[in-house]
């Protein structure tokens, strides 16, 4: 287990790997969640799309498939709810979960992939603020990107878990024709998003993440968990008010409390673990790293944490910050370490 508290220095001349800003395409991106919201079709793929040019300008600010994840009918789907909304890159009132698939362009496929957790407090989803730069970070080192938009607090507790699972399964289902493999399937999640990440690190064989679908019969334990400023624990002094009450609701129950405090939830089990905050964020206290982290190194998990001073909550990969814009350098490393991104 690693544990690194990385104080700002000046910033390394030496290019890392691609950790920089936010796409400049993300509106051909928000126009395909936009048709999936007004119930256009979205562009569909053949099981085995023939590859893109390799000179084909920031090819990942598109998904090459937008996959309904409850294709049978999303359980306990809201018919009278707000209709989903997207506004300045954020979604709400999702009543009809996807999978924005974005396979590897131009780097060299490892048949690795992520489900990415959009953040948002469980009130909203971030898909362009931090989505798309994972995205482009994570296809520029050869993974593929499978982003999720799940349901928020009009559904609450256990509607997220569920979505979140099934997400995995799916995309361990159909592996070999999204061209990874199905042992190389990990989650990623920012904020809120992390939380739910987390969730399905600690909860992925919880029976309120089934609903009785052929699909229950495959394994939702990720493989692998990142988790970016997380929510970690529904409890005080150091909960998120907000994500806590739009999950949970408030007051909410001991029972939950306790159950989605996922720093609990952390068995042997639990997956390969790495973790980044920092001192600065006033909106995710730093101590739900420390409560995960220390949850995992009881347990004997594979874990590695990196604190580091400058930055503040939902910084994403955003470049400027010092030692903290190079965390996307050592998530590549930690996974090249695990052999996680061989080709």
């Amino acid at each position: 287990m690693v544990v690194r508290c990385e104080p700002m220095t000046r910033p390394s001349s030496r290019r890392t790997f691609l950790s920089g800003t936010l796409v400049s395409g993300a509106t051909a991106w928000l126009g395909a969640i936009e048709r999936s919201v007004a119930g256009a079709p979205a562009p569909q793929s053949a099981s085995a799309p023939p590859p893109r040019p390799a000179t084909q300008p920031d090819a990942s600010a598109s998904p090459r498939e937008i996959i309904p994840i409850w294709p049978e009918g999303v359980p306990g789907r809201k018919a009278d709810a707000t209709p989903e909304q997207v506004e300045d890159g954020r979604v709400y009132n999702v009543h009809d979960p996807t999978l924005a698939w974005f396979p590897p362009v131009q780097a060299p496929a490892t048949r690795t992939a992520f489900v990415v957790c959009p953040g948002g407090g469980y009130a909203r989803l971030a898909m362009t603020s931090e989505a798309s730069g994972v995205t482009r970070f994570l296809n520029g080192i050869g993974v593929s990107a499978f982003v999720l938009k799940y349901r928020l607090g009009d559904y609450g507790h256990p509607a997220p878990l569920r979505d979140v699972l099934r997400a995995i399964r799916l995309v361990r289902a159909r592996a070999v024709s999204f061209g990874v493999r199905a042992d190389r399937i990990g989650v990623m999640g920012s904020s809120a998003g992390g939380h739910l990440a987390a969730c399905a690190a600690t909860l992925f064989d919880d029976a309120e993440g089934r609903t009785g679908a052929e699909l229950d019969a495959v394994s939702a334990r990720p493989d692998f968990a990142v988790l970016q400023y997380p929510v970690i624990t529904m409890g005080a002094p150091s909960a998120h008010a907000g994500s806590r009450r739009n999950l949970i609701g408030d007051p909410a129950p001991e029972s939950l409390v306790t159950k989605l405090s996922v720093e609990r939830q952390v068995t042997k089990d639990t997956p390969p673990c790495f973790l980044v905050h920092t001192a600065e964020d006033t909106t995710v206290p730093v101590e739900n790293s420390l409560l995960f982290y220390d949850s995992l190194r009881r347990a004997g998990v594979s874990a590695e944490l990196h604190l580091y001073e400058k930055g503040a909550h939902g910084f994403g990969t955003r470049e400027g910050l010092g030692t903290t814009s190079l965390w996307t350098a050592r998530w590549a490393e930690w996974m090249r370490a695990n052999g996680w991104l061989e080709q």
